[in-house]
């Protein structure tokens, strides 16, 4: 560990070396986004779409150079002046908007708020992948520098490095259309850089011994582009980058897979560390503000002004008729932004103390985030708009709205945005269905704004209620491969029920070892595959369990001629049976055979008096109990789905239904409870069958221990829970969101917190 006399020092080297490897590795990124601009050049879109990414890339290679020389220059000036006072230079914007020496007001050109936003947004892009990262690097830095909180320009953080990439962008001539045309390139490369940045200075950072235990990620390789190194040059670390091309995805990989075995930490715990730093940088501001315990009603005067603002977003954001697409058409982004900021300043006037005023900007922050996220669809986001004023008076009337992660209202934007934010164009149909329970939902809400969580509460497991639903009988894409799951489900319970059933009723009666296995194993199935077809009290049903009655009389001991006569002549139809009922149930004849040939070896030790006799009246006592089995079986709710118990699924394969049976990697206890906690509507993307494509998880069985993901294109894909939490642990099966709506939401209002926490007070 640093000693006090050195800590200083170590953190001002930490942050030399920093902007020594980004001024190091920055034209290996600039080349790379040039790379991404022509690839999208060369893919097919629509003739405007064309020629936007003509324009792009033949601006970019006019002007990439001063660019990369401008954004060289701004990071050396933040070197020069010590890492944090010339972290901003004075010609980039102030994010609240003010500037000049005096402190005083200044008009705004639209152009800077352009970059102020695309900056933004680059560095929400960079901390989605290096959020570990960062956090790691910022703890290190502040227990060196023996302080609460990195300063807000410090040049450390990500807004730091957007703000020079976006300013430097514009002032080499680049347009705004350009960078939005090139923002996903910008954004990845970008992202995997500063991820990269992080990672090193971490590295650097545990061989000074600073805190080495809370390092997490000492085995993540490193860049495409040796972006660290040059020609072979050490980073701080000394570690040398390999320039492997194509090394960025595995790092990627590499990182998924590293982020998965985490996978609960990115979730509940997660969450919950966002929501403590929120209140910690509240607190510290405002004291009272942490008090979550006791209810805090709003003031008449706030009161009524959340009434006049909710009739008010009511009556400018309503649709046109009940057309819910038309929504997206009549209102835009900006259109929704600009009515809830108005809202915002006339409720921030009625509020009567700080802890409203606060609770006002921070609601208004993750409003303003959930309406930015790109892939909500447009229809959608006026719904999600309305909801501000009836989550505004939960805050305010119930503090622990940002102190729990299970508020019903945060869990209701979640469950909403985690189902939309995965369809697209070809999905229209699906959306449309999803866009009309949200928009009920959403109006129910507005209905009852003096419920508080109970409202939401109710709509939530209303919306949960709708899913199963939708996905079982209303999605095309899902209706057939839940269909089928449910009929697998049903066969695998009733016949691990028939199982237990038939073994406690068999446990003491001298059946041939033979028989015994071939009833538990291939009848119990053949039966359940019966019943489920056919139904459970069928004649079909009632047949087969006539040929397990036949069979253990059958290959119990024969010792009279009249006995063994009455085999002879009732094994043909016995055995007619036995084929029929295996080949229902899908064994394959070569299987048949192998069932056949060991029981034709069980009745002939019958025949020689080599098994033991079954009495008659326990004979009768069996077949009684064989009539009635059904009624015997154990509930199927205590009938657990693993592989202990059925350890092949693959029969029920089909072209329609891919079960999973092998792949991913031993899971961990916590990994079975990860997947436990995956919840129907969300999207994944799943690596199998030399495909990675995008799944929804469209059903969950009993007890989850069956769960269905559905592609785009109707096909689904069926795994056990174990095979489920070997996938999520090798990362073959990756959530489309690291983390939820919300938590993304607070995590972008607290990077313009940090940055300006006084718009708390104002």
């Amino acid at each position: 560990m640093a000693t006090a006399a050195n800590s200083m020092a170590l953190a001002a080297q930490a942050r030399r070396s920093y902007v020594e490897g980004l001024l190091r590795g920055l034209p290996a990124v600039v080349q790379a986004v040039d790379h991404g601009a022509r690839i999208l050049l060369s893919q097919v879109a629509d003739p405007s779409t064309m020629m936007r990414r003509r324009d792009m890339v033949e601006d970019l290679a006019k002007f990439q150079s001063a660019w990369l020389a401008g954004a060289m220059s701004a990071l050396r000036a933040a070197l020069a002046g010590g890492g944090m006072s010339a972290a901003r230079p004075a010609d980039l914007p102030s994010p609240s908007g003010r500037g000049g020496l005096g402190g005083g007001l200044t008009l705004v050109d639209n152009d800077t708020i352009e970059s102020e936003i695309l900056s933004s947004r680059l560095a929400l892009a960079m901390m989605d992948r290096a959020s570990w990262e960062f956090t790691d690097m910022r703890s290190r830095m502040t227990m060196l520098e023996g302080r609460e909180e990195l300063d807000a320009n410090d040049v450390l953080r990500p807004h730091v490095l957007a703000r020079i990439v976006a300013n430097a962008w514009r002032q080499a001539g680049l347009s705004h259309d350009a960078w939005r045309a090139l923002q996903t390139v910008l954004h990845e490369e970008f992202a995997h850089f500063a991820e990269e940045a992080y990672h090193e200075i971490n590295h650097w950072l545990i061989e000074q011994r600073v805190l080495p235990e809370i390092d997490l990620r000492p085995f993540i390789r490193r860049s495409r582009n040796a972006a660290w190194s040059s020609s072979g040059t050490s980073s701080p670390s000394g570690f040398v980058q390999s320039g492997v091309p194509g090394a960025r995805s595995e790092v990627h990989d590499e990182t998924r897979l590293m982020t998965r075995a985490g996978g609960l930490v990115r979730s509940a715990d997660h969450a919950e560390a966002v929501l403590g730093r929120l209140n910690r940088l509240i607190g510290r501001q405002l004291p009272e503000f942490a008090n979550t315990q006791a209810a805090r009603p709003a003031s008449q005067a706030l009161r009524a002004a959340i009434t006049d603002a909710q009739q008010g977003i009511t009556k400018r954001l309503a649709p046109a008729g009940d057309d819910v697409r038309g929504v997206g058409v009549q209102v835009s982004t900006p259109m929704l932004l600009e009515e809830l900021h108005q809202r915002k300043q006339q409720l921030k006037q009625a509020a009567s103390t700080p802890v409203e005023r606060a609770t006002i900007e921070i609601v208004a922050l993750l409003f303003q985030s959930i309406l930015t996220e790109e892939r909500i669809p447009a229809a959608v986001r006026v719904w999600f708009a309305r909801l501000q004023m009836p989550v505004l008076r939960v805050a305010i009337g119930e503090p622990d709205f940002f102190a729990t992660v299970d508020h019903p209202a945060r869990r209701l934007i979640d469950r909403m945005g985690a189902c939309v934010m995965g369809f697209d164009a070809t999905m229209r149909h699906a959306g449309d269905m999803v866009e009309k329970e949200i928009k009920r939902v959403v109006q129910v809400v507005e209905a009852y704004p003096d419920t508080g969580r109970r409202v939401f509460q109710t709509v939530l497991t209303e919306f949960e209620k709708f899913l199963e639903h939708y996905f079982k009988n209303e999605n095309e894409a899902s209706r057939k491969g839940v269909s089928l799951a449910q009929q697998v489900e049903q066969r695998e319970t009733l016949a691990i029920q028939y199982t237990i059933e038939l073994r406690k009723m068999l446990n003491e009666v001298p059946v041939q070892e033979g028989v015994r296995e071939f009833l538990f194993h291939v009848w119990a199935d053949v039966l359940a595959m019966t019943a489920v077809k056919h139904g459970l009290q069928s004649e079909e049903t009632k047949a087969m369990k006539r040929a397990a009655a036949d069979l253990i009389w059958s290959a119990s001991a024969k010792v009279s001629r009249e006995e063994r006569a009455e085999v002879i002549r009732r094994l043909p139809p016995l055995l007619k049976t036995l084929r029929d009922g295996m080949h229902s149930a899908g064994l394959p004849v070569a299987k048949q055979d192998e069932h056949i040939q060991k029981l034709n070896n069980s009745l002939a030790a019958a025949f020689t008096a080599k098994t033991a006799a079954i009495p008659h009246d326990r004979l009768e006592d069996l077949m009684a109990r064989l009539e009635t089995l059904e009624e015997l079986l154990p509930d199927a709710e205590d009938v657990e789905i693993d592989e202990s118990l059925v350890l092949d699924l693959s029969g029920h394969e089909s072209s329609e239904l891919e079960v999973v049976g092998e792949g991913g990697s031993m899971p961990t206890p916590a990994m079975l409870s990860w997947a436990r906690e995956l919840q129907v509507g969300s999207w994944f993307m799943l690596d199998y069958r030399n495909r990675n494509e995008a799944v929804q998880l469209a059903w969950q069985g009993l007890r989850k221990q069956l769960s269905l993901f559905v592609s785009p294109q109707g096909r689904g894909i069926l795994f056990q829970q174990n095979r489920l939490a070997a996938f999520l642990q090798a990362g073959l099966l990756v959530p489309a969101q690291d983390e939820s709506l919300t938590v993304r939401a607070t995590r972008s209002a607290l990077a313009k917190l940090d940055v300006d926490p006084n718009r708390l007070l104002n």
